[in-house]
């Protein structure tokens, strides 16, 4: 495993910040992180990225205890954190040559910092002072420090925050590529952001893991999750005799042939409307199930 979290319990006094907390990511994969504020996030990320250490528990990048061997550790991860923290008065380059120094890159310097530049789309503000960027720039100025020393894993606080719609296209887009070659973990609060470009989801609340699947799979955890399904009929039918049907707890009308019809219980409903249209001689034109969006079984898991 590329990150490997077992029962981390975190205290601040008598506060109890993280529960227990374990979980596991892939190498190669993009994780989500998300929970509600206060829930632990930036907390947990602060142990994985080493500022602070684990009242209890063990935490591992690739294979290396956070604690045992920090430097090691350090070497292995680029962090950007929410405030992203940049020098206004330093020049890119200039930013990305201190950078470089600290992680003490002597062979390929130039050569290294030229990638990253190019990767992270910086060229064209390249003669600017990180000051004079906007938001979207010192993002990417934020990821070229985290990866200029090419580590194995990412972990990034809230990449998109406060950036325009554009702009989190072009950083969701980099992510994305980035996590072509890297493990990638991301915190945020843009449940759409994760959909769009993480395969795995790990949910957290009130310091606990309630959720960590696939992000597919997530769709259906909530016990409550009684799914939906949308039914075409080729003529009128009454929604009346729909909401008698078994297992229907609830029937929207679109139009008199077109309906939503809601799962009372997690019993599947579509042989009943099957049988239905049989017993009144109904042709089916289309009958699709809806999954929930993943705002709901965020709000389930998290309420």
């Amino acid at each position: 495993m590329s990150i490997e979290v077992k029962n981390i319990t975190k205290l601040f006094g008598k506060q109890k910040a993280l529960d227990g907390v374990s979980f596991s990511i892939k190498s190669g994969e993009i994780a989500g992180f998300l929970g509600p504020n206060g829930a632990g996030k930036s907390t947990m990320m602060k142990i994985l990225t080493g500022f602070i250490p684990p009242s209890s528990g063990d935490a591992y990048i690739h294979g290396v205890h956070v604690l045992d061997d920090s430097i090691a550790m350090k070497r292995l991860i680029g962090y950007l954190p929410e405030n992203n923290p940049l020098y206004p008065d330093m020049y890119i380059r200039e930013y990305l040559e201190f950078v470089a120094g600290i992680y003490q890159i002597k062979k390929d310097r130039k050569k290294r910092i030229a990638e990253v530049i190019e990767k992270t789309g910086l060229s064209p503000e390249i003669n600017k002072k990180i000051g004079a960027l906007s938001k979207g720039y010192k993002q990417r100025v934020g990821l070229a420090q985290a990866i200029i020393h090419d580590p194995q894993v990412l972990i990034l606080d809230e990449p998109t925050s406060g950036l325009d719609p554009n702009q989190i296209i072009e950083i969701r887009n980099l992510i994305v590529e980035l996590g072509k070659h890297k493990t990638v973990m991301l915190s945020t609060h843009i449940l759409q952001e994760v959909q769009a470009i993480c395969q795995k989801i790990i949910i957290i609340n009130k310091g606990s893991i309630v959720a960590d699947d696939q992000t597919g799979a997530l769709q259906d955890l909530s016990e409550n999750h009684h799914k939906a399904i949308h039914v075409v009929f080729e003529k009128a039918v009454l929604k009346k005799s729909l909401t008698e049907l078994a297992g229907v707890a609830k029937v929207a009308s679109i139009s008199e042939t077109e309906f939503v019809l809601q799962q009372g219980t997690n019993r599947d409903i579509r042989p009943e409307i099957m049988k239905f249209a049989v017993k009144n001689s109904l042709n089916i034109l289309s009958m699709t199930e809806q999954s929930k969006s993943l705002e709901q079984v965020f709000q389930d898991l998290t309420k």
